[in-house]
């Protein structure tokens, strides 16, 4: 077996990108060489079913509680929310607002991209779920329009 070459900066610059975006879990492959970064998590060996069940049982308690409404638009990834283009800038659209199909409700901020989540349907903004830099994870309720 050879010996593996990792690169400390490479190791950082995912860090980082992981603390930037919210992310937990990240996984880079280039050539024959993989890095896989995570915080919080449990190791490879304790993936188990029995292992897994006590920590998915905690989100799904949460989201039986928060069960997501009828008409919610879900976040298409893990991000970060921004619900105005910029900061000081008006929201996007507040509560009572009337959105057309493909009007901008928001935008979740992915690997330093900034990704337009748009209204899937016409109607009224009855609910926004989510604050303004709060991190998401991907199917979270975001917006309801009714």
């Amino acid at each position: 077996m050879g010996k593996i070459t990792i690169q400390e900066d490479a190791i950082r610059q995912l860090a980082k990108l992981m603390e930037e975006t919210g992310l937990t879990e990240i996984e880079v492959t280039e050539g024959e060489t993989t890095i896989r970064a995570a915080k919080n998590a449990a190791p490879a060996y304790a993936m188990a079913a029995p292992a897994v069940a006590p920590q998915a049982a905690a989100p799904a308690a949460a989201a039986g509680n928060n069960a997501a409404p009828e008409g919610a638009i879900a976040a298409p990834m893990v991000g970060t929310v921004y619900l105005a283009p910029q900061p000081g800038a008006p929201n996007f659209v507040s509560v009572n607002d009337n959105v057309n199909v493909g009007d901008t409700l928001l935008i979740i901020e992915a690997m330093k991209t900034m990704n337009p989540i748009k209204a899937t349907k016409s109607g009224t903004v009855k609910q926004i779920l989510v604050d303004n830099a709060q991190p998401v994870e991907f199917g979270e309720a975001l917006v309801v329009i009714g």
